[in-house]
């Protein structure tokens, strides 16, 4: 997920068939081998809902045509978040949003390679993740304060929308989560000229 600044402006942009909105606030993806279920998806959502500023949301409702179980958003989460918020379910330009200057921040699963692209583009990074290799990858980002690991409960290990929402404003507006949107600006001097491949949705 890609989050944008929260006093910019909204703008559209192309992406394939639909529009994203580099609006002023944050991106977000997931990558492509990382599915959350079905309850996690809501979670996110309905912590985007609370959070209230813009986004733009790249999200995979399934991991390919042999994956039968298609996530869905709740009735009405378009309505809810119109004219903040927009869900790309087909192909995007990860690169091309991640270059966006209204694109703030970033809601990644810590990805290595999504995480370099964020960082080539001064993205401050907030980290949501499933697999355990990705959950190495966060305590790292963590340690040396380049990313902000969304609240999960201790004993079960689940997250809800109150951590969400809470987690992004820290990030993008608060005076707590100054320290990651300078870093960003810090490590984007160590990874801006590293090449990545080619783009990803």
């Amino acid at each position: 997920m890609l989050l944008c600044d929260a006093d910019g402006q909204q703008q559209a942009a192309a992406a394939g068939q639909q529009q994203l909105a580099a609006a002023a606030g944050h991106a977000a993806t997931f990558g492509s081998e990382t599915k959350p279920s079905q309850e996690e998806l809501t979670e996110i959502a309905l912590g985007l809902e609370l959070y209230g500023l813009p986004f733009f949301w790249a999200l995979r409702k399934r991991r390919g045509l042999s994956d039968t179980e298609v996530l869905e958003l709740r009735d009405g989460f378009d309505d809810r978040t119109k004219g903040r918020g927009v869900v790309c379910t087909s192909w995007a330009p990860q690169l091309k949003i991640l270059a966006h200057d209204s694109v703030g921040g970033f809601l990644t699963h810590s990805g290595c390679s999504s995480v370099v692209e964020a960082l080539q583009h001064e993205k401050a990074l907030i980290l949501l993740t499933f697999l355990a290799d990705q959950g190495i990858n966060a305590r790292d980002l963590e340690e040396n304060n380049m990313g902000y690991p969304i609240p999960r409960n201790e004993f079960d290990e689940y997250f809800c929308r109150d951590s969400v929402a809470e987690s992004l404003r820290l990030v993008m507006v608060k005076e707590e989560g100054k320290i990651y949107r300078e870093k960003a600006k810090e490590m984007k001097g160590l990874f801006g000229d590293r090449k990545t491949g080619q783009d990803r949705g």
